[in-house]
């Protein structure tokens, strides 16, 4: 039995080789690119099912407190740069959205206190919040509070968030 020359098909060989490797590297280029677009949609999804959630508790509270103007009706948390921090590297916005979600769940007892408890509140919640830790996707993160300050029945509380480091 004999071989046919292989010189022959060295040039559709070749030819088909590039072919393929720009099949395999244009594949790999769209994909990347459609999951890039996939992830900007997931965290833009995120966040507006948390504004959702808030909304929904602001509103059950001013229907149930619009008769009361000395009560905190809504919370909202706010995050400090915690990059100040030599060695840091910035937090995942979606981390710092769940971390800012499961810190509201904590303060959601203090939707209805009069604001003019707000002292000996506040004091119980630094005492409890102070510190703590979260756990977002097996990573554990702690929370400082830095600012507490109630207005017109709106408790606005800035925090830093950092990786939790074990002594």
């Amino acid at each position: 039995m004999r071989l046919p020359p292989f010189h022959r098909y060295r040039r559709f060989s070749q030819i088909a080789a590039v072919f393929v490797l720009g099949m395999v590297t244009g594949a790999a280029l769209y994909n990347a690119i459609y999951h890039m677009g996939y992830n900007v949609l997931w965290v833009n999804n995120q966040d507006l099912r948390i504004q959702i959630e808030q909304y929904r508790n602001d509103i059950e509270t001013l229907k149930k407190y619009n008769n009361t103007s000395t009560v905190i009706r809504e919370i909202k948390v706010r995050t400090e740069d915690s990059r100040a921090k030599e060695g840091s590297a910035a937090l995942d916005t979606v981390t710092v959205k769940e971390i800012l979600r499961k810190l509201v769940s904590d303060l959601e007892p203090m939707r209805g206190r009069s604001m003019f408890d707000i002292d000996s509140d506040g004091k119980l919640a630094r005492l409890l919040l102070d510190g703590k830790t979260y756990t977002v996707r097996e990573k554990e993160y702690a929370v400082q509070i830095r600012t507490m300050l109630v207005m017109e029945g709106v408790l606005q509380i800035w925090v830093e968030i950092s990786p939790y480091k074990r002594s």
